[in-house]
């Protein structure tokens, strides 16, 4: 008997099949949507501490096997003492095409070491910072790339390219993923607020005056096909009849008019009851039909524009056209990095985050994935009006064919 019974017991699996288990699980949940925000803050952040490590190390590596070029020169001092020297030697300009042919070249290798030390950009601790690292690998997974921060190690540009090898697919899938989350929510809350289905009387109103206006419209149709196929009869009537026979057939027109006359009251008279099992059947029914309006997805997006206008012209003294601009090409993913957030948002300190930064990041992936949403939506509101449309179409030239 405890043989049988042993038989009977469920066999536990090897631990190998138990692995394979659990590693189906977890990758099912991070590729979820709680998952893939998960997922895509921890890529960043880690990302921010990789570049962070890399750049500062291979900075130190430079700066004590070659001290010379970390030498802070007085590029100014330099040109004019050269072109003093030059003025010197020839005090009496006998040639002067080559003076100033001299004089030019002083000023133009003045000009490029200027800009190469404004490329070169702020100070390494300052530029890698943590805030700034994550804000670089925001900018690469995110296909924004401002340019203001750029690696300048051979390690960390083949890093870069690895990272956004991963991170852009990743960051993709979390637009989808979100886009359609919000989507869902935004249809929802629009069902509630705007249609009114969270108050059942005016929307029992609503479906009511909607579905008064359908049947006014297929009474409309119904009597234009019995008007058209009456004149047909009797014209058909008309052109193949004699002088007697004209009699019977006008008699028997006039009984087909008086029998279609009857019918059309017949039909304007019979009373339309709405049932309320079927009026709340389509109140509480699923939001996966309603289209919102291209109206309204083009005010979330610029109400969310506008917002981010305030908050960064709070933060970075900007005017509110300067914030839009900037919220619109980071939003959009151009990036031309004429605009980016500066001391407010990236701090000196490696260690130190800001509030402003938290915010800065939280709005650009929260705002991606918006403007993911708006163009869903979007499409699904075109993709509707098309179909309308072709319906309209079909039923014009059936119309006219009949």
């Amino acid at each position: 008997m405890s043989s049988r019974r042993s038989s009977f017991r469920r066999r536990e699996k090897p631990a190998f099949e138990r692995f394979k288990d659990h590693c189906r699980h977890f990758t099912a949940f991070m590729f979820s949507n709680v998952g893939i925000i998960l997922l895509v803050t921890f890529y960043t952040i880690g990302g921010a501490f990789i570049f962070q490590a890399i750049e500062i190390f291979e900075h130190e590596k430079l700066k004590a096997s070659k001290p010379h070029r970390f030498i802070e020169r007085n590029f100014s001092g330099d040109c004019l003492n050269r072109i003093w020297e030059m003025t010197a030697e020839n005090i009496s300009f006998f040639d002067h095409q080559a003076y100033r042919k001299r004089v030019n070249e002083v000023l133009l290798d003045y000009q490029r070491a200027v800009v190469k030390k404004q490329l070169r950009g702020p100070d390494v601790d300052h530029q890698w910072s943590f805030s700034g690292a994550f804000l670089y690998s925001l900018t690469v997974i995110t296909t924004i790339g401002y340019g203001n921060i750029t690696p300048t190690s051979d390690w960390g540009k083949l890093v870069t390219i690895l990272y956004a090898i991963i991170g852009m697919p990743l960051f993709l899938l979390y637009l989808s993923n979100i886009g359609d989350v919000l989507a869902k929510s935004f249809k929802w809350i629009y069902s509630k607020v705007c249609l009114c289905r969270i108050c059942p009387g005016v929307a029992k109103r609503r479906i009511i005056r909607e579905r008064r206006k359908l049947r006014q419209l297929a009474r409309a149709l119904q009597l234009h096909k019995m008007e058209s196929a009456r004149g047909s009869s009797s014209n058909t009537c008309s052109s193949n009849s004699n002088s007697t026979s004209n009699s019977n057939s006008s008699s028997s027109s006039s009984s087909d008019y008086t029998k279609s006359s009857v019918q059309t009251s017949s039909v304007l008279d019979v009373p339309y009851t709405d049932s309320d099992s079927d009026i709340e059947r389509e109140i509480r029914g699923s939001t996966d039909e309603i289209t919102v309006p291209l109206t309204v997805c083009v005010f979330v997006m610029v109400s969310y524009i506008l917002s981010g206008a305030i908050l960064f012209g709070r933060w970075e003294d900007w005017n509110y056209l300067d914030g839009s601009y900037f919220c619109f090409i980071s939003l959009s993913s151009i990036g031309f990095g004429d605009l980016v957030p500066g001391d407010r948002v990236i701090t000196a300190d490696k260690d130190k985050v800001e509030v402003s930064f938290i915010l800065c990041a939280v709005y650009l992936l929260l705002g991606m994935a918006l403007i993911a949403m708006c163009f869903n939506l979007m499409q699904e509101q075109v993709i509707h009006n098309m179909r309308a449309i072709k319906r309209g179409f079909k039923a014009c030239f059936r119309c006219r064919s009949s």
